[in-house]
């Protein structure tokens, strides 16, 4: 991997270049705005520019979309007030006290009934991710088992919920689905993006044309859905 500079009229950019044994190139942008091109071994330099030429209004787009998106980082407390994203909706918190404890979202809320003190944030904490566990299990199941209906698959995918920095998605050769559960957070069309890029992986292990042309024809629009869901929920 290499730093290179892009430059298109009075606009710079600044990106990581990464050969790798393929035969097309990938230009994708994270939410802490580094810019990554993957190209062939081998390729010359005035390709890569006039890839990145040809992809300068989407490259701007992304870029403009995390800009705007960006999010402040801050320490949550898990009391009433808070905003909780689920499902592609985000939820304000109220935590009440009760004679039994349960998680639940009521007209547009996501409200924590406790036994204990409602400014108890490690307790709140304890009760909501108990909550998303289990809605995680639900849904992400039922997103499998709506996805590989499009798939000629003899065996059903197993899915495993596994914390990942970079990804959303990972697949594994013992037949596996794995899934960011900060996907819990993202509408169900993305979470179906995801699911539907793993299940292509299962046929084609690269990013390859065959790979993309599968995706193409299991998931219209794809491309749509995935900048939604790297931008607002990356």
């Amino acid at each position: 991997m290499t730093n290179q500079r892009f430059v298109y009229g009075k606009y710079q950019y600044d990106y990581f270049l990464i050969p790798e044994a393929r035969k097309t190139f990938s230009l994708t942008v994270n939410p802490k705005l580094e810019i990554i091109v993957r190209c062939p071994r081998g390729t010359r330099q005035d390709r890569i520019e006039t890839f990145l030429r040809k992809k300068w209004l989407w490259l701007n787009k992304q870029l403009n979309c995390f800009q705007k998106y960006s999010k402040r980082l801050y320490l949550r407390e898990y009391v009433s007030g808070e905003g909780f994203y689920y499902l592609g909706r985000q939820y304000q918190l109220v935590v009440k006290r009760g004679s039994y404890e349960s998680v639940s979202l009521v007209h547009g809320r996501l409200v924590i009934t406790t036994k204990k003190s409602v400014l108890d944030g490690i307790h709140n904490k304890r009760l909501l991710s108990k909550w998303l566990l289990e809605r995680r299990i639900v849904i992400f199941q039922e997103r499998l088992d709506a996805m590989i209906e499009k798939f000629g698959y003899k065996n059903l995918p197993k899915i495993v919920i596994r914390e990942m920095p970079k990804r959303w998605g990972s697949y594994s050769s013992q037949e596996k689905v794995i899934l960011n559960p900060r996907l819990i957070n993202a509408p169900k069309d993305c979470i179906d993006y995801v699911i539907t890029h793993e299940l292509c992986h299962f046929k084609h292990k690269n990013h390859g044309k065959k790979f993309f042309a599968l995706l193409d024809s299991k998931y219209r629009n794809w491309e749509a859905v995935k900048e939604k869901l790297e931008c607002k929920f990356g």
